[in-house]
């Protein structure tokens, strides 16, 4: 047995069977796998055009992806992490989404994908990490960390008579 675990006692995590902190931890997934998704769509469409962002979007694809999978397996700690990395992804969105729409200019590379839909997309992701860091919080809030240590119960076995 690994350090500290005693044979007889169950840890329980009561808040994780709520329909509701459920529902939190798929949609925080959900919401990963989306801007991932996203991000792909605009590295792979734009990589021609993109000057130095690259090494960034790549980290931040592979980053998002981890936390998707480790806010599957309950990790409460993923949640602040994602929010806070959600901020700086909706900043860096904000101000991309406009410039991939102003391409039209004498001068500027073509990238694979029209710039209009790198630009519209880029612009989706804003509302995209809005909906995460408000999931991410709100499953924060829901205490997905939170153990019970109880003793599992001895009840006699059938067929054997109980004394009174």
């Amino acid at each position: 047995m690994a350090g500290g675990e005693r044979p007889d006692l169950l840890v329980e995590h009561p808040n994780r069977d709520k329909a509701t902190v459920k529902a939190t931890k798929i949609v925080v997934v959900l919401l990963l796998l989306l801007s991932a998704a996203l991000m792909t769509f605009v590295a792979i469409g734009g990589w021609e055009a993109m000057g130095g962002a690259k090494p960034i979007l790549v980290a931040y694809v592979l980053v998002y992806l981890l936390l998707a999978f480790y806010a599957a397996r309950w990790n409460r700690g993923t949640l602040p992490v994602s929010a806070a990395l959600a901020i700086v992804l909706l900043i860096f969105a904000a101000i991309a989404g406009p410039q991939w729409l102003e391409r039209d200019a004498v001068g500027f590379t073509d990238p694979a994908v029209a710039s209009e839909a790198l630009g519209i997309v880029t612009l989706l992701l804003v509302p995209v990490q809005v909906l995460l860091i408000a999931f991410a919080m709100r499953g924060f809030a829901q205490n997905w960390h939170v153990e019970v240590e109880r003793r599992p119960e001895h009840r006699p076995h059938r067929g054997t008579a109980a004394t009174a």
